[in-house]
C-alpha cells in the first residue's frame, strides 16, 4: 500500500470537517449511553424479579451469560458486514433493537406465561443491540476526520460510564420511591433514549467506510504479534474494569457491612463515575499525554487497588480503592482500541469487532472466575477456621480472597501493555 494514508482512501462525502459530522459523534454518545442501560439493567432488577416472580441466582447467571455471548455473537456475525454495506444500514435497526428490547423486558410478565421465557427472549434482543452498537460506534468515531481520535474515543466511552452511573442512581431511587413492583416503568422509561437515539442517527451524516482494496484484511492482521497482545490486553483490560464493577456491590454489602442502598450508590456507582472521570479527562486532555504509558500505568495501580480492596481492615480505605479502580481502569478498554487502530489505521470495522469480542469474553469470564473462586473458598473444610483466625466470617474470607485473586486480570493487562508499548513503533513483518 507503499505510503498511503487513511485519507487517501476515503471518498469526498468523508472528507467533511469533523464539524460537520458533530451531530454524528454526539449520536454515539448516547448510542454507548444505551448500551450501559441494557447492559446494567437486568442485574439492577433482579431482586424485584426475584420477589415477585420467583426467579434464582441461576437464572441471573442465566440472563447475564446470554447477555455476553449475545454480544460476542453479534461482534463476530457482523464485523465483515459492515465493512461492506457501510455504517448506516446496521445502526438504525440497532436502537430500534434496543427499544424493542426494552419494552419486551417490561411486558414479559404480561405476554408470557412464563416470565423467564420472556425475559430470554428480551434479553436476546436487546444484548444483539449492544452488540451492534458496540462494534459501530468505535469504528465511526475513528473514521471522522479528526486530529485527536483517541481523546473522542475515550470520551465517548466515558458515556459508558456516565450512563451506567445514571442507570444505578435513577433506577435505584425510583424503586426506593414508587415499590418494586414499578420496575416495568422505569424500564418502559429507559426506552425512551435510544428512539431519541434512533431520530438522532437518523439525521446525522456518516463517515465512508473504508474501501476493500485499500482495507487490511483479516488474515493478514489476525495473526500478527501485536494484534494478539491487543486481543489479550482488552481481553484482561474488561475482566479488570468487570470484576471490581460487578463485585463493588456485595463486596460493600458483604464484607465491608453496609447496606444494599449504601452499598449500590457507594461501591457501583462510586466505581462508574471515577471510570467516566478517567475517560473524560482524557477526552479533555489526551492530545498531551501518551496513551501506551497511560495504559501501563493504569494497569499498575490497578493492581494496587484490588489488593489494596482485598486486604485492608478500614473500610474507607476499602471503599476509596474500588472506586480508584475505576479510575485506573477507565482507560484499559478505549484505549487499546486507540493504540491498535493507531498501529493498523487501515483495518476495517471489523477489526473493532473482533477486539469488542475478545473484551466480552473478559467481561463474561472474570466474573464468573471470581465467582468459582468465591464458592470454592467456601466450600473448603478449613475455610471458617482461616477466617476465624483473620476475626472475618467463612464469606467475608471468601469474597475477599477472590478479589485478590481476581488481581491476576490487571497483572495480565500489565504484562501485554508493557509489551505492546515497546512493540508499538516496531515495524511488522
Amino acid at each position: 500500500m507503499g505510503g498511503m494514508t487513511i485519507k487517501d482512501t476515503l471518498s469526498t462525502p468523508a472528507r467533511l470537517s469533523a464539524k460537520s459530522y458533530q451531530l454524528t459523534t454526539f449520536s454515539c454518545f448516547v448510542g454507548i449511553f444505551v448500551q450501559a442501560i441494557s447492559s446494567n439493567i437486568t442485574a439492577l432488577l433482579f431482586i424485584p424479579l426475584m420477589t415477585l416472580y420467583g426467579l434464582s441466582y441461576v437464572h441471573l447467571g442465566l440472563l447475564v451469560g446470554i447477555n455476553f455471548t449475545t454480544q460476542v455473537a453479534v461482534d463476530i456475525i457482523v464485523s465483515r458486514l459492515i465493512d461492506h454495506y457501510g455504517f448506516r444500514r446496521f445502526v438504525l435497526p440497532a436502537t430500534l433493537l434496543a427499544i424493542l428490547g426494552l419494552v419486551l423486558f417490561a411486558l414479559s410478565p404480561v405476554l408470557f406465561e412464563n416470565v423467564l421465557v420472556g425475559l430470554i427472549l428480551s434479553t436476546i434482543v436487546f444484548s444483539a443491540s449492544c452488540g451492534l452498537l458496540e462494534v459501530l460506534l468505535s469504528p465511526i468515531v475513528n473514521a471522522i476526520p479528526h486530529d485527536e481520535k483517541g481523546p473522542a474515543m475515550a470520551l465517548m466511552h466515558s458515556f459508558y460510564a456516565w450512563g451506567q452511573a445514571a442507570t444505578i442512581i435513577i433506577t435505584t431511587l425510583f424503586l426506593f420511591v414508587f415499590g418494586i413492583r414499578s420496575w416495568q416503568m422505569i424500564v418502559v422509561l429507559w426506552a425512551l433514549v435510544p428512539l431519541a437515539n434512533f431520530f438522532m442517527f437518523l439525521a446525522a451524516p456518516f463517515p465512508d467506510v473504508l474501501p476493500e482494496e485499500h482495507r487490511q484484511s483479516m488474515r493478514d492482521l489476525l495473526f500478527r504479534p501485536f494484534y494478539l497482545f491487543a486481543l489479550f490486553a482488552i481481553l484482561n483490560g474488561a475482566a479488570t474494569e468487570v470484576v471490581m464493577n460487578q463485585w463493588a456491590s456485595t463486596f460493600t454489602e458483604k464484607v465491608l457491612v453496609l447496606p444494599k442502598v449504601t452499598g449500590d450508590l457507594l461501591g457501583m456507582c462510586g466505581f462508574a463515575i471515577m471510570l467516566g472521570l478517567g475517560r473524560a479527562l482524557y477526552g479533555r486532555y489526551g492530545n498531551r499525554i501518551n496513551m501506551n504509558n497511560v495504559l501501563v500505568a493504569s494497569a499498575a495501580v490497578a493492581i494496587v487497588c484490588y489488593v489494596v480492596a482485598a486486604l485492608s481492615p478500614v473500610v474507607a480505605i476499602s471503599l476509596a480503592a474500588c472506586a480508584v479502580c475505576g479510575l485506573a481502569a477507565s482507560l484499559l478498554w478505549p484505549g487499546t482500541l486507540v493504540i491498535t487502530a493507531e498501529k493498523y489505521p487501515l483495518a476495517g470495522a471489523w477489526m473493532f469487532a473482533i477486539l469488542a469480542a475478545a473484551g466480552d469474553v473478559g467481561a463474561a469470564v472474570g466474573p464468573f472466575l471470581t465467582g468459582v473462586a468465591t464458592d470454592l473458598t467456601r466450600s473448603l473444610a478449613a475455610a471458617p477456621a482461616w477466617a476465624a483466625g483473620l476475626g472475618l466470617n467463612t464469606e467475608q474470607f471468601a469474597v475477599r480472597l477472590a478479589i485478590l485473586l481476581a488481581s491476576l486480570f490487571p497483572a495480565l493487562t500489565l504484562y501485554c501493555h508493557w509489551t505492546l508499548r515497546e512493540r508499538q513503533t516496531l515495524p511488522e513483518r
